[in-house]
Formats: C-alpha cells, structure tokens, sequence
C-alpha cells in the first residue's frame, strides 16, 4: 500500500508557499494531474489548482479524446 502524505497545513503567503507552488507545477508541466498530485501532498484539488495558478502553469483541457459516434 503506498505511503499516505500527512495531513497538509494551511500555507500563508511566503518563500515556502512559492516553493510548493512551482514544485507541483514542474511535477504538472511533466505530465501529472491535478487529482495525483492533490493525493500526493494529502491537499484538496482545488488548493492544487490554486497553488499552480499562482505558479503561472497553463492548465490543459479536461479529458481525453473525443467519443465517436456511429451514423
């Protein structure tokens, strides 16, 4: 079973703030998504989301390729 992340503290603006944000926008910008990376730091999807907007990440669109349907 893998290793659960402690519960995550509220971070105040500041130098460790910006370090987590531009972290999970590498880890992101490498192909990541949000949901793992929220079950990574044991944070909630929109802190995530919040976190890599301030860290200027281009977020990609939702989903994946287009259902067919038949004629």
């Amino acid at each position: 079973m893998p290793k659960k992340a402690p519960p995550a503290r509220r971070l105040t603006p500041g130098p460790d703030r910006d370090k987590l944000a531009q972290d999970l926008k590498k880890k992101y910008d490498s192909g990541a998504s949000i949901r793992a990376l929220a079950e990574e730091t044991g944070r909630s999807y929109g802190g995530v989301h919040r976190l890599l907007e301030d860290a200027g990440a281009t977020f990609r669109s939702r989903g994946g390729a287009p259902r067919r349907t038949e004629p």
